[in-house]
C-alpha cells in the first residue's frame, strides 16, 4: 500500500537536513569517567594487604610508571568523549520553512502545519543537548512527538464506549456523495457482529436513486436486518422505525444511512436535522475520503459547525500517499478519527491508532 509515501519523503528530507545542521554545530566535550575511578578506588581499598619485599628506588620508579599507564592512575584519569550542541532558530530557519511547505504540499491544514513546525522548533532550538553518534534520532523523536501530540489530542475508545453505553446505540452516518459512506456502514455492521453485537441498518438515504438497493445488497451479504421505505420517502420515518425495531427486539446497535449532501444544501441539511431530532442519535459520524485531503478537512469542519459530529471515518486510506486529512481532521474539528478504511472487503476497516499512524511515517 502506498501509505503516505509523499509525506514520508518530506519528513525524511527534513530529518536529513536538520541532522546535517546538528552535526555541523556539535562540539566534542569530555567528562571524567568518575564511576570507573570510584570503582577502581573501591577495589583498591577492599583488596587484602600484601607483604611485599623491599624494593629498590629503581624498582619503585618502574612500578610507578607502569601503574600510571595501565592501572588505577589511568582509570582515575579516564575521560568519556561525547558531543553536545545548541541550535539557534536561525540555524534551522530555512529547514523549518521547508518542513512547513512539505506539510502543506501533503494536504496538512495550515494551522496544523504551523503547530507541528512550532513544536519541532521548541524541541530542537535553544537547549543544550548531549548527543551520541546518531543525531538523526533526536530529529526523528522531535517529529514523532509533534505528530503524535497533534493526532492524539482527541481520543475516543469506541469499543469501550459500546461496552458501557445503554442499548440500543443509535449511530447516524453523514457526509457528501460518493465518499464510501454506505459501504462503511456495512463494514461497521460486519465488525460489530463479529464482536457479538446485534445490528440493524436504517436505509435513510431515500434521496439518491439506487441507494436503498445498494445498502440492501450489503445487508443481505453480511446477514443483518434492513429497515427501508420507498424512494423519496421521509428519512426521519425510516430511522425512527429502525430505532423502534431495535428497542422491541433488544438489538444492540442501529446504523442509520443518510443522503449525501453538502452543508450548503439547505433542504437536505434541514432533513438531516429532522432525522436527528426525531430519533436522537448517540453518535453522529462524518465519513469522507482520506485522499480528498484538505477538502475532507474543510467539509468535516462545515458539518461540525452545522450539525455537531462526534467523530470521523476516513475511507480509501490505503490509496492515500499524503496523509494530510488524517493528521488534520481531528485537530481542526476537535473530534476524533474512529476508523480508517483500508480496502474493499468488509473486514477492511481499521480502528484508528495515532501511534500506529505515526509509526507508518518512519518505518
Amino acid at each position: 500500500m502506498p501509505l503516505f509515501n509523499k509525506l514520508k519523503e518530506k519528513l525524511s528530507s527534513f530529518k536529513k537536513s536538520a541532522e546535517d545542521t546538528i552535526d555541523e554545530k556539535a562540539v566534542e566535550v569530555e567528562e571524567q569517567n568518575t564511576q570507573s575511578a570510584e570503582t577502581s578506588e573501591a577495589e583498591s581499598e577492599s583488596a587484602p594487604a600484601k607483604t611485599e619485599p623491599s624494593k629498590t628506588s629503581e624498582n619503585l620508579e618502574q612500578e610507578t610508571g607502569s601503574k600510571s599507564g595501565t592501572g588505577f592512575g589511568q582509570k582515575a584519569k579516564a575521560f568519556v568523549f561525547k558531543r553536545e550542541f545548541v541550535l539557534d532558530e536561525d540555524d534551522i530557519q530555512d529547514t523549518l520553512w521547508n518542513l512547513e511547505m512539505g506539510l502543506l504540499e501533503n494536504d496538512i491544514a495550515l494551522s496544523v502545519s504551523e503547530s507541528i513546525v512550532e513544536s519541532v522548533k521548541n524541541e530542537l532550538v535553544g537547549t543544550r543537548r548531549r548527543i551520541g553518534s546518531d543525531t538523526g534520532e533526536i530529529v526523528e523523536d522531535a517529529l514523532k512527538k509533534s505528530l503524535y501530540n497533534i493526532m492524539s489530542a482527541n481520543i475516543f475508545d469506541f469499543d469501550e464506549y459500546l461496552k458501557n453505553v445503554e442499548k440500543p446505540v443509535h449511530i447516524v452516518f453523514v457526509g457528501v456523495n460518493g465518499t464510501g459512506k454506505t459501504t462503511t456502514i456495512a463494514k461497521m455492521a460486519n465488525i460489530l457482529q463479529n464482536d457479538n453485537y446485534s445490528t440493524v441498518i436504517a436505509a435513510g438515504d431515500t434521496f439518491r436513486a439506487g441507494a436503498i438497493d445498494q445498502i440492501e445488497s450489503h445487508a443481505n451479504k453480511i446477514n443483518t436486518k434492513l429497515i427501508k421505505h420507498q424512494e423519496m420517502g421521509d428519512p426521519a420515518a425510516v430511522v425512527y422505525d429502525a430505532v423502534q425495531y431495535a428497542k422491541s427486539r433488544s438489538i444492540d446497535v442501529v446504523l442509520s444511512d443518510t443522503a449525501g449532501r453538502m452543508h450548503t444544501n439547505v433542504n437536505l441539511m434541514s432533513q438531516l436535522e429532522k432525522v436527528c431530532r426525531v430519533s436522537s442519535p448517540d453518535l453522529i459520524i462524518f465519513v469522507d475520503e482520506a485522499v480528498a485531503g484538505n477538502d475532507a478537512v474543510e467539509r468535516a469542519q462545515q458539518f461540525n459547525d452545522n450539525i455537531p459530529i462526534d467523530g470521523s471515518i476516513l475511507t480509501k486510506a490505503d490509496a492515500d500517499s499524503k496523509g494530510g486529512a488524517a493528521i488534520s481532521i481531528a485537530y481542526i474539528t476537535g473530534k476524533p478519527i474512529l476508523y480508517l478504511g483500508i480496502g474493499q472487503g468488509y473486514e477492511d476497516l481499521k480502528k484508528f491508532n495515532p501511534q500506529w499512524f505515526v509509526d507508518q511515517l518512519f518505518e
